[in-house]
């Protein structure tokens, strides 16, 4: 066999692995960046590297120097919070009305799940910015943190509804139905069968809607009036140079999601594993 054809038949062995750590690199690489960039002794702007002094900590020492960054993270995380606690519980219980009972509507509650999902986040701000200006304003209802809570529960909602649905509907119902055999009642059922195998779902929804009220940058902008948000932060500070330390808090967050998605595979992989 030739050289040529030895190459040849090495790559096509590993063609597979070669794209995949090809697409995974594209993917990574503005986490790279992120991380490498925190470390840059900039001077005005945080877009080219600095020699003078980089690598440096002290972006990592002190996170919340500039003005506004920690404040803003906080709000994105109480944003975040109170939306993915109230979407979860909403979407969860319309997941379940939506797999489990017959009523009339049903099939249109299907379809119009998806239309935030489907609707561009422009319009949708736009929309929302009409609705609590010229619709609630008049009850005294200002643009700030609430509004924009109110928005990130609505498009949040359908994020828990889609991924709680999949989950119910890849249940095995004899699973149910032999609790029912051994003379457990709804409720008990529920909670014991039911919900714990359902729960996986729900985390990831949680995590999921979380993670979408946190990066979200569009809707908020639209209405959140004088309240800055993390990623509105970090648009503004674009003007004028962002700071390493933003760079510091995404890569520190990427990292806490990270950390978090292998330990819920762990403990998934343990409850899955013959005792």
């Amino acid at each position: 066999m030739s050289t040529g054809q030895r190459l040849k038949f090495w790559f096509a062995e590993r063609f597979a692995m070669i794209v995949a750590l090809l697409v995974l690199f594209y993917l990574f690489l503005p986490v790279l960046y992120t991380f490498v960039f925190s470390f840059n002794n900039y001077k005005k702007s945080n877009i080219s590297w600095n020699p003078e002094g980089s690598p440096t900590l002290e972006h990592w020492q002190n996170p919340c120097g500039p003005p506004g960054l920690c404040e803003s993270l906080g709000t994105s995380i109480k944003v975040g919070g109170i939306a993915t606690l109230v979407a979860t519980v909403l979407g969860t219980m319309l997941a379940f009305a939506l797999v489990r009972h017959r009523f009339k509507g049903r099939g249109a509650g299907n379809i119009l799940v998806f239309i935030p999902m489907a609707t561009p986040e422009i319009v949708l701000g736009a929309s929302l910015l009409t609705l609590f200006v010229q619709g609630f304003g008049q009850y005294g209802l200002k643009l700030g943190f609430w509004t924009i809570v109110f928005a990130h529960i609505m498009f949040c909602i359908s994020f828990v509804v889609v991924t709680v649905k999949a989950r119910l509907q890849s249940l095995d119902p004899r699973l149910e139905e032999a609790a029912q055999d051994l003379y457990a009642g709804p409720g008990s059922t529920f909670w014991r069968v039911t919900f714990p195998l359902v729960l996986p779902g729900i985390v990831s929804a949680a995590l999921l809607s979380f993670s979408l009220s946190f990066d979200d940058f569009i809707i908020t902008n639209f209405v959140s009036g004088d309240t800055s948000t993390f990623p509105k932060f970090v648009y503004v500070s674009y003007l004028r140079g962002i700071p390493a330390q933003a760079n510091v808090i995404g890569f520190s967050m990427f990292v806490i999601a990270v950390l978090l998605v292998v330990v819920g595979q762990v403990i998934g992989s343990r409850r899955r594993s013959p005792a």
